[in-house]
């Protein structure tokens, strides 16, 4: 199931890419949760602030605001069809939404072949999710032809490169010095078959925040790239992405110790 909060573009990608690479698994479906709100959000027409409530008029019924959204939405469901994945979009329903706003969302869907299910289970829990249900069985019970976007013999720089241009739209990708010295030590190791996990926002398809809907003919500059090679990826770190964990200047764990009986202390 993918959020569109963080895009198929990011979780869907690595799920497919990473997960299913180490383990095997075939998905026959994926869930794309999409609200009236994110794709009002990349309409372009409102100011949205972290942290600030939304602007009064993003709740007011406006179906061609959802409509000028739309591109993200299709361009999500396009990055799970290209994997072979049936796609279902699970449409999130608010409070504050109309109809004729859900039914712009069951157009696009059903345009782009995918299926689609109004979901209220917020309010009458599972009972507000037989339609998602049954369309996801639907979906289950179709032939898959799922596949990965590269394979592990492709170089780092090519497999960052196949998901910049296939997922994220972008033209081409650009490598800071430090990033390019960073793969080629990492290929030099031994290091080039791993899968990678490309770091950055949430807030676009791609790396740039401020481009909306689904931008296309970017450039994806790479500023950094990170091994973990315990948990089997290569990292990109692209754009002002920050790494978790983001500590404060006095983490809770230089408080954790042991007393002189051998108890954990300072974890409370």
């Amino acid at each position: 199931m993918q959020d569109q909060a963080l895009g198929a573009d990011m979780g869907a990608e690595r799920f497919f890419n990473i997960k299913c690479r180490v383990s095997g698994l075939k998905p026959d479906a994926a869930v794309l949760v999409a609200t009236v709100r994110a794709l009002k959000a990349h309409s372009g027409e409102y100011k949205i602030v972290a942290g600030k409530p939304l602007p009064p008029e993003l709740l007011e019924e406006n179906p061609e605001h959802v409509l000028a959204g739309a591109a993200n939405l299709r361009k999500q469901i396009e990055n799970v069809q290209v994997h072979g994945v049936s796609p279902v979009v699970a449409i999130n329903a608010f409070p504050t939404d109309h109809d004729s706003e859900h039914e712009v969302i069951r157009q696009i869907a059903q345009e782009m072949g995918a299926r689609v299910a109004v979901c209220t289970h917020f309010a009458k829990g599972g009972a507000g999710a037989i339609e998602l249900a049954h369309a996801v069985v639907e979906a289950c019970n179709e032939p898959t032809t799922f596949s990965m976007l590269y394979p592990d013999s492709f170089s780092l720089r090519e497999k960052i490169e196949k998901v910049a241009t296939s997922i994220y739209g972008a033209a081409s990708v650009e490598y800071s010095e430090l990033a390019s010295e960073q793969l080629d030590r990492y290929e030099n190791l031994g290091m080039g078959n791993l899968p990678v996990c490309i770091a950055k926002t949430h807030l676009s398809i791609s790396a740039d925040p401020t481009l909306k809907g689904a931008p296309t003919g970017h450039i994806l500059r790479v500023r950094e790239v990170r091994a973990s090679v315990g948990a089997g990826f290569v990292y990109p770190i692209c754009g002002d992405m920050s790494t978790m964990p983001g500590l404060g200047s006095a983490p809770a764990a230089e408080s954790i110790d042991l007393d002189d009986e051998g108890n954990v202390v300072g974890l409370f």
